[in-house]
């Protein structure tokens, strides 16, 4: 049997591969508040963040996938960098963008290196060199 947190996420899933994000919405509801990180995940990239989706909503995704991120949870790294260089969710920013693409590459995550690269094509050298600092420099939220 299914503990409730793994439930809710396997109907989450299903949901969405059917197309239901008001289903998959409903599921992860008590999961995103308790902050787990791949219910943030999974509802900050899919369900809010995906413009095609009917609950489309950037200032409710971003602060979810950031607090995921913030907390250590890998795959939210990249579409917060994403956020903060698009400022959907969050005042755009190529120094935060290009911060927590060089945190996923510390964690490697497939093609950090590369959008490490084009991140820094909007950056003078000495925001590069602080950027990477507080990439360096950043520990993981424990609450």
């Amino acid at each position: 049997m299914a503990q409730p947190a793994a439930a809710g996420m396997e109907e989450a899933v299903k949901a969405m591969q059917a197309g239901d994000t008001a289903t998959a919405e409903k599921e992860l509801q008590v999961l995103v508040k308790e902050r787990d990180p791949r219910a943030q995940y999974f509802a900050g990239l899919f369900i809010y963040g995906n413009p095609d989706s009917k609950l489309y909503d950037p200032n409710k995704a971003t602060p979810m996938l950031l607090d995921a991120a913030e907390r250590g949870y890998v795959p939210a790294m990249l579409p917060i960098a994403g956020a903060y260089a698009e400022g959907k969710g969050v005042p755009k920013s190529m120094f935060e963008a290009y911060k927590w693409v060089a945190i996923a590459e510390r964690w490697n995550v497939p093609q950090a290196t590369m959008l490490l690269e084009h991140a820094a094509r909007d950056l003078k050298p000495n925001e590069i060199e602080k950027a990477t600092a507080a990439a360096q420099a950043f520990v993981f939220k424990t609450k």
